[in-house]
């Protein structure tokens, strides 16, 4: 249960994943439930849930009631939703309670549309008939526990997974020679690699303030940023201008397809992010064997060993962002935390992920 089913986003990538893998398992007759959806499986019915979105309120709304008023015409062993509805078995929590995204997180007053959205999240939670609850990470297991009172047995994080083959199947040297070519970095240069539809959540500023100073401290270390994604790319040229890095910061748009090659010809991933749930771009960087720079607003912190792997950040604190860099200009230990990153990809694939799923679901069934 999605309003939108393999289209872009983490939550969207999550669910088809997900869903497609245990799909391919013949022992389930897999139904989703989506008012739009994209698709690389035969093993899928798909329904049509309808949505109205004028006025706005309603579309929260009424996604929840004709998407249980169409479940209920079949029967079901188990009702999974990703999003939120008036009743279902299982509930996967991609992101935090809404009143707590609106006024915590976004910094803004409740309107009528999250008023209805928290109505339809309460009903779910208090009386819609869940006996799972699967967050995505701590964080957003930590603020779910905070606003409703859940039993913990009923509680199970199931993080995000990766498809590590996906990358270990590319060349790296291949792709750092296409890759750097395209936009003019050297081969021996040290690749900072950003990725993010949103420029200003993400922390591209501070990765900007920070490679400054690093670079003034190392003026014979040759970095680059690379900024992947969707943003206000005028504003950020002339703040990477003012902050003396010019050509240091290169642009290279949305990518579509193909992203883990340029995942593979970067050395570093940084995303000192005010919020992410979780942020499934921190586990696809480590299947390409960078080291990661991420804030402690991040729920992907729960993969991250300080010093190991990468490193956890204030993202206000410059200075320190600034000092982890400059360490990882080292090559030494650049190549040490590279090989622990893509040691910890290993241990999150889809199919664990899967597996944690079929027990939840071996749970319900049983009991």
């Amino acid at each position: 249960m999605i309003p939108r089913y393999g289209l872009v986003g983490g939550g969207e990538n999550f669910v088809r994943e997900l869903t497609e893998r245990i799909a391919a398992n013949r022992h389930y007759d897999v139904h989703v439930f989506a008012n739009k959806w994209e698709s690389c499986s035969d093993f899928i019915t798909f329904h049509k849930v309808p949505v109205i979105s004028f006025p706005k309120f309603l579309t929260t709304i009424s996604f929840a009631w004709f998407a249980n008023r169409r479940i209920a015409a079949i029967d079901f062993d188990i009702i999974h939703t990703h999003d939120r509805i008036f009743h279902a078995d299982v509930f996967t929590m991609h992101g935090v309670p809404h009143r707590f995204w609106v006024e915590q997180v976004r910094k803004k007053r409740m309107s009528l549309f999250d008023y209805g959205t928290v109505w339809v999240e309460k009903s779910l939670i208090n009386n819609g008939g869940c006996r799972m609850f699967l967050p995505v990470s701590n964080m957003a297991k930590d603020t779910f526990t905070r606003e409703f009172q859940v039993e913990p047995a009923r509680i199970r994080l199931v993080h995000p997974g990766v498809d590590v083959d996906r990358f270990s199947a590319l060349d790296r040297d291949m792709c750092r020679d296409e890759i750097r070519k395209r936009f003019g970095i050297g081969m021996t240069d040290t690749v900072l690699l950003f990725v993010g539809m949103n420029f200003e959540l993400k922390g591209l500023d501070n990765i900007i303030a920070s490679m400054a100073v690093t670079k003034s401290r190392c003026p014979s270390g040759r970095i680059k940023l690379l900024v992947v994604g969707k943003g206000n790319i005028k504003k950020y040229k002339k703040l990477a201008e003012k902050s003396g890095l010019g050509n240091d910061v290169i642009f290279g748009g949305v990518w579509d397809n193909n992203i883990e090659r340029v995942y593979m010809a970067s050395d570093i991933f940084a995303m000192p992010s005010g919020f992410d749930t979780f942020g499934i771009v921190v586990l696809e960087a480590m299947s390409a064997s960078l080291p990661v720079i991420i804030s402690g607003n991040v729920g992907a912190k729960d993969f991250v060993r300080d010093g190991i792997n990468g490193f956890i950040v204030d993202r206000e604190d410059i200075t320190s962002i600034s000092s982890r860099l400059e360490f990882m200009l080292d090559g030494n230990n650049r190549e040490r935390m590279a090989e622990a990153a893509y040691e910890t990809a290993g241990e999150h694939t889809w199919d664990i992920v899967v597996e944690k799923v079929l027990r939840v679901y071996d749970e319900i069934t049983e009991n």
